[in-house]
C-alpha cells in the first residue's frame, strides 16, 4: 500500500471539499432529477402504464415537458449545501483516520478507511438531510403537476411551518442508513484506487488526472451500489404525505416489497449508475486540484 498523505487542515478541507462538492452537483444533479422522479413515481391504475417507462424516457420527457432547467430542478439546496458538507465529509474522513493512527506515519488498513469513511457519513448528514428533503420535494413537483413550492427556501420555510424541524429533517435515518456505509465503502476505494493507480516509487499526490478521475468514478459506483437501496426508501419516506408511513421506513419497505418486489428497491438504478461516474469523478478531481492550489499558495494555512 502507497504511504497515505497526512490529514490536511480543517480550513484546506472546507475549500477544496466544497470546490469537488460543486463539481459534484453540476455534473450529476440532471440524473439525479431523474433517479429521484423514477424512485417515486405513483403506481398506475389498473390498465394504465407508467409515468416513466426507464431512464432515457424520464429525460426525455422531461427535457421535452420542462427544457434544460427541468433537469437542474431543486439544485439550488444541494449547491447551497455542499461547501460545508463536503468541507465536514473530508474533514470527518482525516478525523477518522487520525483517530485511528497511533503515530502521525502510521499506514492504515483498508478496514481502517472504511471506518474512516462512515465517520464521515455520520458528520454529513446534519447537514444532507435537511437538503435531501428539500431537494426530493422539488424535483417531484413538477412532474406531479403542483406548484406548491416556489424555490428551495420557501420550500423549508413551509416544511418548519406545518411540521417544524421534524418536518424539515424528516427522512434523517434513512439518511444515516444510507451515508454511513456507503461513505465507508466511497473513500475506501478512493484509497484503494489509488494506492493501485500509483507507479512504484511514486506517491499518490504525484497521480495524474485521468487516474484521479478513474478513481473518483468508480469510487462513485461502489458507493452507489451500497447506497441504492435505503436511497430509494429514503426519497419514498421524504416525499410521501404526513403519517402515510407512521413506523418509518418500515412501513416504506413493507409496502415497496408487497407491491412492487424487491426489485423496487433498485429503481433508478441505471440513472444512479450513469450519474456516479462523471460526477464522482469531477467531484474528487476538484477536490484534489484546489487542493495542490491552496498547498501552492498557502503551504503554511
Amino acid at each position: 500500500m502507497a504511504k497515505q498523505p497526512q490529514p490536511i487542515s480543517p480550513l484546506k478541507n472546507f475549500f477544496a471539499g466544497g470546490f469537488g462538492g460543486v463539481c459534484l452537483v453540476f455534473v450529476g444533479h440532471p440524473l439525479d432529477t431523474i433517479k429521484v422522479r423514477l424512485q417515486t413515481q405513483p403506481k398506475p391504475q389498473p390498465g394504465q402504464p407508467l409515468l416513466y417507462s426507464g431512464t432515457f424516457d424520464c429525460f426525455r420527457k422531461t427535457l421535452v415537458g420542462e427544457g434544460i432547467r427541468g433537469l437542474y430542478r431543486g439544485m439550488a439546496a444541494p449547491i447551497v449545501g455542499v461547501t460545508p458538507m463536503f468541507a465536514v465529509c473530508f474533514f470527518g474522513f482525516g478525523l477518522g483516520k487520525r483517530l485511528q493512527q497511533t503515530k502521525p506515519d502510521d499506514v492504515l488498513t483498508y478496514p481502517q478507511l472504511f471506518a474512516a469513511g462512515m465517520l464521515s457519513g455520520v458528520f454529513t448528514t446534519v447537514i444532507m438531510a435537511p437538503g435531501e428533503r428539500i431537494k426530493c420535494l422539488l424535483q417531484i413537483q413538477a412532474a406531479t403537476g403542483e406548484n406548491k413550492y416556489s424555490g428551495s427556501l420557501d420550500c423549508a420555510k413551509q416544511l418548519y411551518r406545518e411540521a417544524g424541524i421534524r418536518g424539515v429533517y424528516k427522512g434523517t435515518v434513512l439518511t444515516l442508513m444510507r451515508d454511513v456505509p456507503a461513505s465507508g465503502m466511497y473513500f475506501m476505494t478512493y484509497e484503494w484506487l489509488k494506492n493501485i493507480l500509483t507507479p512504484e516509487g511514486k506517491s499518490v499526490s504525484d497521480l495524474s488526472a485521468p487516474r484521479i478521475l478513474f478513481a473518483g468514478g468508480l469510487a462513485g459506483i461502489f458507493n452507489w451500489a451500497v447506497a441504492i437501496p435505503p436511497d430509494v426508501l429514503k426519497s419514498r419516506f421524504q416525499t410521501a404525505p404526513a403519517g402515510k408511513y407512521p413506523n418509518g421506513f418500515r412501513d416504506v419497505l413493507r409496502e415497496l416489497i408487497r407491491e412492487e418486489g424487491v426489485a423496487s428497491l433498485y429503481k433508478g438504478f441505471t440513472a444512479v449508475m450513469i450519474r456516479a461516474f462523471p460526477a464522482n469523478a469531477a467531484c474528487f478531481l476538484g477536490f484534489e486540484v484546489a487542493m495542490k492550489f491552496l498547498n501552492w499558495v498557502a503551504p503554511g494555512l
